[in-house]
């Protein structure tokens, strides 16, 4: 095609300065770097399209390594600064690789490509059920602040561009079957400037309002999911239900009476700690009386808080899909099957229980609670840049694989969550994995009081905010 030749004379005139203008502008290439880097982890398989020189795909992280590029000169010193890495002669409109790769990036190509839907497509050949895209490019809102650059001759002139917004890039993606599930821009400051260059891009350029018209723009995606049917559902996957108790005697047998069976098994995991109450002597006492009808494990918590009995538990759970349901049943167990529905017909990896979209029943959830979770709501939606309306709901769902693979990277975040959720809603964000809200109807305790603390917890909540707000938004 006559714009494929343009585009390949264009950069195989610039090859042989290509690697020290790279390095010149470094600042600006290692920013995209670092922030991809930050959803790959050291097993992934990573595919680079259009790889150019090869910095990008060297400095991520990835165990498998292949670029592709189709301007031979450039690739040429791709393979000589690289060595150890795969590179291919290759358009991205002819994608012609045996692989699979978990991790798919697209790194300011789709502003160059004559036809964008077609390589969105190509991306099929290479991808399994849970790779994901990731796409970046120049914010639409900075075209004439580039132009600008490239007749000041600040920046190297480009070809003939796409100028496109992130709504754009994540239609197209539509359109070649794949699911956007987030995006965000970053960066004011292309040059290093000490002080000032880390306050603009690191600081201003993520916060709400000032993000829209950062430089940079991110989109992730994942190929829909395959539909299955529901008996195909129910033969491919079991559940743990992890059932952290405390003080909670008189709501044991009503969770196990009232949690549905789910896919090839169900199996219930009572995690008491610490109870003043006879909770733990009425655990083992149903356990004896339900061991014919259901699968039961019962342990107690070696330490303290709910967030230690839910990994507890999980560490036990056999199921392919782990649940938590708080004991309170204040989130109905027959609910459950929502979250089993959400998660096996792939709307989400991560099913985020939402207490505040129903009416609640009338003394559910306390006025100052209810005020701090909206309050805690928007913050966290914007930290985790997906819409979190809930963050406290004890019912989060998720694979017992993609919580293995949360677990090993524990140490990112650290052992800092007392309730449990912001480790899961942490790890879910690092991991990459798209989170879902699923709405509940909540209900009056019956037995027993809370043990929220509404003053001492919320501190807390404060407190883990700025933590990550710190290592999601600021690092």
């Amino acid at each position: 095609m006559k714009a494929n030749e343009e585009r390949r004379a264009y950069f195989e005139s610039r090859a042989n300065n290509w690697v020290k203008y790279r390095k010149r502008r470094s600042y600006y290439w290692d920013s995209i770097t670092r922030y991809c880097n930050y959803y790959i982890h050291e097993d992934s398989s990573v595919l680079e399209i259009g790889c150019g020189s090869g910095e990008l795909l060297a400095a991520v992280n990835g165990k498998v390594k292949t670029g592709i590029d189709f301007c031979e000169p450039i690739l040429g010193q791709a393979k000589k600064q690289f060595p150890d890495i795969r590179f291919e002669l290759m358009e991205a409109e002819n994608i012609q690789l045996d692989e699979t790769y978990d991790i798919i990036i697209l790194s300011n190509l789709v502003g160059v490509i004559d036809d964008i839907e077609h390589v969105f497509k190509q991306l099929k050949n290479v991808c399994h059920e849970q790779t994901r895209i990731i796409v970046t490019y120049y914010n639409r809102f900075w075209e004439p602040i580039i132009k600008f650059a490239e007749w000041l001759r600040i920046k190297k002139k480009s070809s003939e561009q796409n100028w496109l917004s992130n709504g754009d890039i994540a239609n197209l993606l539509y359109l070649a079957d794949f699911d956007t599930y987030k995006n965000s821009r970053s960066m004011y400051l292309p040059y290093r400037v000490p002080l000032l260059s880390t306050f603009l891009n690191r600081f201003i350029s993520r916060l709400p309002f000032f993000q829209m018209f950062g430089l940079n723009q991110f989109v992730f995606a994942r190929p829909f999911p395959p539909r299955l049917k529901q008996q195909e559902v129910d033969e491919r996957y079991s559940v743990s239900v992890v059932v952290p108790a405390r003080n909670e005697s008189g709501n044991i047998e009503a969770a196990i009476q009232r949690t549905p069976q789910m896919g090839k098994f169900t199996e219930l995991i009572f995690v008491e700690g610490n109870s003043t109450d006879d909770t733990w002597e009425t655990i083992q006492k149903l356990n004896e009386k339900y061991k014919d009808t259901h699968r039961i494990k019962i342990m107690q918590q070696d330490g303290k808080g709910k967030g230690d009995a839910v990994r507890k538990g999980y560490a036990a759970a056999e199921g392919d899909i782990l649940m938590i349901l708080d004991a309170d049943l204040t989130v109905p167990p027959e609910d459950l099957p929502k979250f089993y529905n959400a998660i096996t017909r792939g709307k989400g990896e991560f099913i985020n229980g939402v207490r505040l979209v129903y009416p609640m029943e009338k003394n559910a959830m306390r006025t100052l609670n209810t005020i701090g979770n909206h309050f805690f709501s928007r913050l966290f939606s914007w930290i985790l840049e997906r819409p979190i309306k809930d963050t406290l709901c004890g019912t989060k769902v998720m694979f017992r694989k993609d919580y293995l693979k949360l677990a090993k990277n524990r140490k990112f975040f650290g052992e800092f969550d007392p309730f449990g959720d912001f480790d899961l809603l942490f790890g879910a964000y690092k991991l990459n994995l798209k989170i879902v809200d699923l709405p509940i109807r909540y209900r009056e305790r019956k037995y027993g009081d809370t043990n929220i603390s509404r003053f001492s917890h919320g501190f807390i909540l404060l407190r883990m905010s700025a933590f990550a707000a710190a290592k999601i938004k600021f690092w």
